[in-house]
């Protein structure tokens, strides 16, 4: 590996971590520039999984004041995530490399699209009688994000938090820092699994990891000060140019 290739996977790590704490898609950086440098597909997504499992725990950490109170919950949601994470591990090792990206677009899209109408949702869910309310259905919602994370992991973040902020009424700030818990899981699961039977770069791992630790601690400072309407604005951006990236990759 050149300098100026190190250089180019630091810089994107660093990206990466921020903008997984403050949204997600971090992998949207990353992942193209390990394509772009020659990386096989299959090694840039596992090297990239594992590289930022640092970044994911250190984003985690720092929006660990909007989780107080919140252990039970999301002890639950992680258990779903653990499993749906092994689930997509198991799907990137054996089906073909097209598969599954077909609808990633329409589940971003859907993602974008929930984040969107989230105000009028939690108003809706905040009038109905509390005994009409379940989070039964999230948990499988959780857990088929966590197959799709362990997968291909980009844009996982946003899909969470819009299909949270469909089925919880809680604050834009305590969904993200749902998200940012669950998403380390599914990184630290699909990570573990990738280093023991995938093929892996351990020097690419180890400059996304030292990059994405700096940009995950500096994603939650940034992230934490945003407003409700401009995290949201954020998000959509952020979704928008994911879906036109994965219809530009892949357009059949």
């Amino acid at each position: 590996m050149a300098w100026w290739q190190g250089a180019l996977i630091g810089v994107a790590g660093l990206w990466a971590g921020t903008i997984n704490t403050v949204v997600g898609s971090g992998t949207l950086v990353t992942f193209p520039m390990l394509v772009a440098l020659g990386y096989p597909p299959v090694t840039a997504t596992t090297s990239n999984a594992i590289g930022l499992i640092t970044g994911t725990v250190t984003g985690a950490y720092g929006y660990r004041h909007e989780l107080v109170g919140q252990r039970d919950r999301l002890l639950r949601y992680a258990v779903a995530s653990f499993f749906g994470a092994i689930g997509g591990t198991a799907l990137l090792l054996l089906l073909p490399s097209d598969a599954f990206e077909a609808i990633v677009p329409v589940l971003v899209g859907a993602s974008v699209i929930l984040v969107v109408v989230q105000p009028l949702l939690s108003k809706w869910l905040r009038n109905r009688p509390s005994g009409g309310r379940s989070e039964l259905p999230l948990y499988p919602l959780i857990f088929l994000i966590g197959v799709y994370g362990g997968y291909f992991t980009a844009a996982q973040g946003i899909m969470l938090v819009g299909v949270m902020g469909m089925l919880i009424s809680e604050s834009l700030q305590r969904l993200n820092a749902y998200k940012n818990a669950l998403v380390a899981v599914v990184n630290i699961v699909a990570g573990t699994i990738y280093a023991f039977i995938a093929p892996i770069s351990w020097p690419v791992v180890a400059i996304l990891a030292a990059s994405s630790t700096v940009g995950g601690l500096l994603g939650a400072r940034i992230g934490r000060k945003l407003s409700p309407k401009v995290l949201r604005g954020v998000i959509i951006v952020i979704g928008v140019t994911t879906i036109s990236w994965l219809l530009l990759k892949n357009p059949k």
